[in-house]
């Protein structure tokens, strides 16, 4: 009760801020949908993968699955993303699907990461879709971009929308922004061509989302079967059974990530939850280090998300390791997957 009153006043202060972006995003919705605003139409194909919340769906991991069956199936892809919290502004060649890439700080910690997942696949950061899908379209000439949270930017016409919804999300969390972590109210669920609910295997589904006569099916998170360390070299996942472990991470759910790693049989005996997409220092990693060290941890696990942004801190002697999580569709919505894409 006491909590409640404190946070009254905020809620009252943030409720006309609610309003406006309720009444933004509506607006906006509907002048797409009459044909007022436009969406431009490229010379590819356009699969969308994206959310109506803040972070924490598993977009990243879904992203390189379907990157990865694409190619297997003989497609040029490619994938377009905006590249938060990147430095730098306008097109960036995250990756010529050479084995370059640009760094970090031009090109946001996901794209990097994705980059490092699916070296064989060009991928640019634009804030701008439409003219980040014409630099790959002239340069690369792929088959089909894929839109990395791509589900609110219409201003580029798609061919597929593919929307992901976190099942372990609270009720708490399915109110608009600010109150909530929705970007917009779950009607709008109903521009989707399919959805997939996430992480069914870490937990009891409780998203409130999953209340709609919207057709909707199961994937899991799974770990890969290697775990990566700051030097580069690969080290097989069952080597986390039994260990005492410190989790890391600046991720949207941080929650799901240490169910994983209970699974791997680990036992978690310390925790650093960071804000998503953390920028970390040095000094961040020498405190971390500390931390294990006084819980005897006899390593640190994090995402290979974050650990694309630590590996250049050499600190302590505590062991770093990230656990890859991978996108896996249930039978069901894999087959109809692949009959919406025609493969």
């Amino acid at each position: 009760m006491l909590r409640a009153i404190l946070h009254r006043p905020l809620k009252i202060f943030l409720f006309p801020l609610a309003l406006f972006y309720r009444a933004m995003i509506f607006w906006r919705n509907w002048f797409y949908n009459i044909g007022f605003f436009v969406s431009q139409k490229l010379s590819c194909k356009i699969i969308s993968i994206g959310n109506i919340s803040v972070g924490g769906t598993g977009k990243t991991p879904a992203v390189i699955f379907l990157a990865r069956l694409l190619e297997s199936r003989g497609k040029r892809t490619a994938v377009l993303t905006r590249g938060y919290g990147r430095k730098s502004k306008g097109t960036v060649l995250v990756s010529d699907g050479k084995g370059n890439f640009a760094s970090v700080s031009d090109a946001g910690d996901e794209p990097v990461f994705m980059a490092n997942k699916i070296n064989q696949i060009p991928i640019v950061a634009d804030e701008n879709r439409v003219r980040g899908g014409t630099y790959l379209i002239e340069n690369f000439n792929p088959d089909i971009i894929i839109l990395d949270d791509g589900f609110q930017h219409r201003a580029i016409e798609r061919d597929l929308d593919i929307v992901l919804i976190n099942s372990q999300s609270k009720n708490s969390d399915s109110n608009l922004l600010p109150y909530g972590l929705l970007r917009e109210p779950k009607s709008q669920l109903k521009r989707a061509d399919i959805i997939f609910l996430t992480k069914t295997n870490l937990g009891e589904t409780v998203s409130p989302l999953t209340h709609t006569d919207l057709e909707m099916f199961k994937s899991i998170m799974v770990p890969e079967k290697t775990i990566s360390d700051t030097a580069g070299n690969d080290n097989p996942l069952e080597s986390l059974s039994g260990k005492n472990v410190f989790a890391l991470s600046g991720i949207g759910d941080p929650g799901s990530f240490h169910s994983v790693i209970a699974n791997t049989g680990a036992k978690i005996v310390g925790e650093e939850i960071k804000p998503d997409h953390y920028q970390y220092l040095e000094d961040d990693l020498i405190i971390i280090q500390q931390q294990a060290s006084a819980l005897s941890a006899e390593c640190i696990v994090t995402t290979e998300k974050d650990l694309v942004k630590i590996k250049k801190f050499e600190v302590g002697e505590i062991p770093i390791f990230a656990v890859g999580i991978a996108f896996q569709p249930q039978e069901t919505g894999l087959k109809k997957l692949l009959q919406i894409l025609e493969l």
